[in-house]
């Protein structure tokens, strides 16, 4: 009977730690994970597969030591599994007149230059696609046109009929306003 009341007694002083320790780092931990993931459901149920994890791995025999570094290396190895399983959105290859500047790519992390790189260009290709959002319609048409699908300035001026320059200056001012835009969020990746 000992034995029994023992087991209880320390049962409960670990929940009670447990309670106590994502009480404590809840917010924190949202927090960061809502910075990297924009999805309000996703960056919930990432949190909660950290909890999860954390009540796992504190009823093992190894003891955590640094509850919090723990929980913010599982958040950020949460976050980078989740981009890897997401289809990964593809450029098309964009070709045109060698003057014409393609500068999206060479913003872009390399997806394949590892997993952090990977959840990087997902990330900042979902917030582009929000700036994009934002423009003025002739503006994100002909950002897209160039840009995503690959069409010369020469080709969209034909169908169209509007000049060459109407439609470089509409894309200047849509380049101008997604480098602003984008900047915090490509700085706080370091790229």
């Amino acid at each position: 009977m000992d034995t029994t009341l023992t087991t209880n007694a320390l049962m409960a002083e670990q929940e009670k730690r447990i309670t106590e320790d994502i009480s404590r780092e809840r917010g924190r931990l949202r927090d960061f994970i809502r910075r990297r993931v924009p999805d309000a459901n996703e960056a919930e149920d990432i949190l909660q597969d950290v909890f999860f994890e954390y009540v796992e791995a504190y009823r093992l025999p190894e003891p955590i030591e640094q509850v919090g570094a723990w929980l913010f290396r599982v958040a950020r190895n949460r976050i980078i599994d989740r981009f890897r399983k997401k289809r990964e959105v593809q450029l098309p290859d964009v070709s045109g007149d060698a003057e014409e500047e393609h500068w999206l790519d060479e913003v872009l992390p390399s997806p394949e230059a590892g997993p952090e790189a990977a959840y990087a260009r997902g990330v900042l290709l979902e917030e582009l696609y929000a700036a994009l959002g934002e423009l003025p319609k002739e503006q994100r048409d002909v950002f897209i046109a160039h840009e995503l699908e690959g069409r010369s300035f020469k080709e969209m001026a034909a169908e169209n009929g509007a000049s060459m320059n109407t439609l470089l200056a509409r894309k200047r001012y849509a380049v101008l306003h997604l480098r602003v835009r984008l900047q915090a969020i490509y700085d706080e990746f370091d790229i």
